[in-house]
């Protein structure tokens, strides 16, 4: 099963692009800008890794990225993700990043993306994985604070697909953010949004009812409410689900318990996904790999995940159709 999963080509649509900073790269980082890092071997910072809840893991995420100051950091980062995709037969990604944490930190926008899109044409170019960019609104910051940051982004509307809703999801509903993202959808954004991980599924009808998303990351707390996985399954919204980043993070305690095989026979529309993978012990295959194990499941469901993957990308028809037409040929 491996095997089959390591050839299968696939998508990923729920990845955190700081949060990939592998431990290296994080400590040459720290080394070449001068920062006062608390880490001082990957042994030290692994050794972190170990989560009770979702703001324990943001703790050390915010504190990690501290490193990344310059466009060439940005490139490095994002490349170093890209190849590690590339080499998993991930075909397609769509990856978020979170502006605020770094223009809070007096680096300007334009030098967090002009890294991050450099990295990406490279990688279409030399590995042959297409891409789009997701911008993501700390949701643990106020709703001006996120309509600033949309400002910013507009004049660089062509390089941004979309915008979502990420960070600390308890206490902060995505009606707090209605007004942000009507602007955003005004410019023409598609939306996604993190709900029902930690948050409840009613915070997953607000995302779809209030900030008209597309595409729910996580949304595994769906499973509660028996009305809520009806409508998801009849209007089939995505939804991008982490097993790895929720076993870590403690919203299930193993991944037997894991609803993703409950979900999929439900009808739903599910994906696999790694989200920030060095802190959650896998990329986009080792997630792959774990539900696989756990909830014994077929070749059948797997290829179902990757088609999956392709249809909920915010690509046109055609680029969908030519991705998918891998799989029949994989298969035989």
């Amino acid at each position: 099963m491996e095997d089959f999963i390591a050839r299968l080509p696939k998508a990923e649509l729920h990845l955190h692009i700081e949060g990939t900073l592998e431990p290296e790269l994080a400590l040459r980082l720290a080394e070449k800008n001068q920062i006062d890092f608390p880490y001082q071997t990957v042994e030290q910072m692994q050794a972190a890794f170990d989560f009770t809840d979702l703001q324990s893991f943001l703790d050390l995420y915010y504190a990690s990225i501290s490193v990344v100051r310059t466009e060439e950091d940005f490139h490095d980062l994002t490349l170093a993700y890209l190849k590690k995709a590339a080499s998993q037969n991930v075909r397609h990604t769509e990856i978020f990043f979170d502006p605020q944490s770094h223009t809070d930190r007096d680096i300007p926008f334009e030098t967090v993306l002009n890294g991050i899109t450099s990295a990406l044409k490279q990688g279409q170019t030399e590995l042959g994985i297409s891409s789009q960019l997701i911008l993501s609104f700390l949701r643990h910051l106020s709703a001006e604070s996120a309509m600033e940051i949309l400002q910013q982004a507009l004049p660089f509307r062509e390089q941004i697909i979309g915008v979502g809703l990420d960070s600390s999801e308890l206490g902060h509903p995505p009606s707090k953010f209605a007004n942000v993202f009507a602007e955003a959808r005004r410019h023409g954004f598609r939306v996604v949004c993190h709900a029902g991980e930690e948050g409840p599924p009613e915070y997953i009808t607000e995302a779809l009812d209030l900030l008209h998303a597309e595409r729910i990351d996580h949304g595994v707390r769906c499973m509660e409410d028996a009305a809520l996985i009806a409508r998801l399954a009849k209007e089939q919204i995505p939804l991008t689900v982490c097993p790895l980043s929720n076993v870590r993070l403690c919203v299930f305690k193993t991944m037997s318990e894991h609803p993703l095989k409950r979900m999929l026979d439900a009808g739903l529309l599910v994906t696999v996904n790694s989200d920030d993978p060095p802190y959650f012990g896998g990329y986009v295959n080792e997630n792959f790999a774990a539900i696989q194990q756990s909830l014994d499941l077929t070749q059948a469901d797997l290829i179902k995940l990757a088609q999956n993957s392709f249809a909920a990308a915010f690509l046109s028809d055609e680029e969908k159709q030519k991705l998918m037409a891998e799989l029949p040929e994989f298969v035989n």
